[in-house]
């Protein structure tokens, strides 16, 4: 089952950055995130949020633009960053596959030139 909600700290963990950066970013592009608050005030987002952390998160840490070009990017051209972002995504993950296989081959015990 999916959660509708993912705290601030969640979207952190995710991302593999610092809550303080994920609320920076948040408030930096007011027009991509309207965060739901709970009882406490505290910052809630939904998955679609996840996923546009997730493409500002390519476009300024993979990417390396300014967090300016970044907005621009993602108001002007939002489709063809989420497309690219899932495709990073599932490049890494392949990689990290095929990482795990080459590891698990290297156990077995047999030369690597065998």
């Amino acid at each position: 089952m999916e959660k509708l909600y993912y705290s601030i700290g969640e979207v952190a963990g995710i991302l593999g950055e610092n809550v303080s950066l994920v609320r920076f970013w948040s408030d930096s592009f007011p027009k991509l995130f309207r965060p739901v608050r709970n009882a406490k005030g505290n910052r809630l987002y939904t998955r679609d949020d996840v996923e546009t952390f997730r493409q500002i998160h390519l476009l300024v840490r993979e990417c390396g633009m300014t967090l300016e070009g970044a907005y621009r990017k993602m108001l002007s051209e939002k489709d063809k960053v989420a497309k690219a972002e899932r495709l990073v995504r599932m490049m890494k993950s392949l990689r990290s596959d095929l990482e795990d296989v080459r590891t698990a081959i290297g156990q077995t015990g047999r030369p690597d030139n065998a």
